[in-house]
């Protein structure tokens, strides 16, 4: 408003100016008006309006200057809030997010010392635990189908020594009784070929073992005379008893697939089972 008003003054000084110098020329051809004090008059307003005109136009080229300052001045500051604003945005979300990691944290926090304080509790429990399952693991090996006896029981036998190790974490103890336990259980479904000296008719004999799972359980010896295989009985207990050599190809087929030297195919193998009486069908049946 303050631009606008001193424009409006210098176009009206300016206009002045020009009447006077319009009047002051009409004057001049007048020749009524030769006087020369008139005339002295005339010249000192016009120069006193003519620098009015100048101070105000160079006021108002000032202030314009000013003013285009000033408007600078306020865009850079609205950039600059505009800027900030953002900022402070994004750093709000990044609280919020930080707020609720910590948060989570925290509750972590608070389940790690929970479970701190019952370790001791948990460790106590399981120890008994582990030696009940390795005493459990003896036994099974024990009245189990007798392949592979000396890994077996030295697999057992470790695990004795570990648990009176104070070495060895619990955690550590008990995985590795948990894999001797996931050991055992792959033995059921897979098939395997290795050898091994075999006490027949009171002589050492060099042979080969077969066990498929824990149903069938076989051996031949090396220039393949003599067969045999394992009887399991209903108590654990069993012996070997001798085949028939009508099970010498699939014998030998078997062994060439358990060493991988054949293609998996069909075998005519003897089935160690165990003989189950009427009375213990009966019962089970209970």
């Amino acid at each position: 408003m303050t631009l606008s008003k001193l424009t409006k003054a210098s176009l009206i000084f300016s206009l002045t100016t020009s009447s006077l110098i319009f009047a002051t020329s009409v004057s001049a051809t007048d020749p009524a008006s030769d006087s020369s004090a008139n005339t002295s008059l005339t010249s000192t307003s016009l120069n006193k309006v003519v620098n009015a005109g100048q101070q105000i136009n160079h006021s108002a080229a000032k202030s314009q200057q000013k003013v285009n300052t000033l408007t600078d001045q306020a865009q850079t500051k609205l950039q600059q809030f505009h800027v900030v604003t953002k900022e402070v945005d994004g750093l709000s979300v990044y609280n919020q997010q930080m707020q609720t990691q910590l948060d989570s944290q925290m509750t972590e926090l608070a389940q790690l010392a929970k479970s701190m304080e019952e370790v001791s509790v948990i460790e106590r429990q399981i120890s008994p635990l582990m030696a009940r399952m390795i005493s459990t693991l003896d036994t099974f090996v024990e009245l189990d189908v007798p392949f592979l006896p000396s890994e077996r029981t030295k697999r057992v036998e470790d695990l004795k020594t570990m648990m009176n190790r104070a070495d060895i974490a619990v955690s550590e103890k008990f995985r590795r009784v948990l894999e001797a336990y996931q050991i055992e259980v792959d033995y059921g479904r897979t098939i395997e070929a290795y050898s091994g000296i075999l006490p027949i008719d009171g002589k050492k004999m060099d042979v080969d073992f077969l066990r498929i799972g824990r149903v069938s359980l076989v051996y031949q010896t090396r220039d393949g005379s003599r067969l045999g295989e394992w009887k399991q009985s209903s108590g654990g207990q069993g012996q070997w008893q001798s085949l028939s050599q009508d099970y010498r190809l699939g014998i030998n087929k078997a062994l060439r697939i358990a060493r991988k030297q054949l293609a998996p195919d069909l075998i005519l193998v003897p089935v160690s089972a165990v003989p189950v009486s009427i009375n213990e069908t009966s019962t089970q049946a209970e």
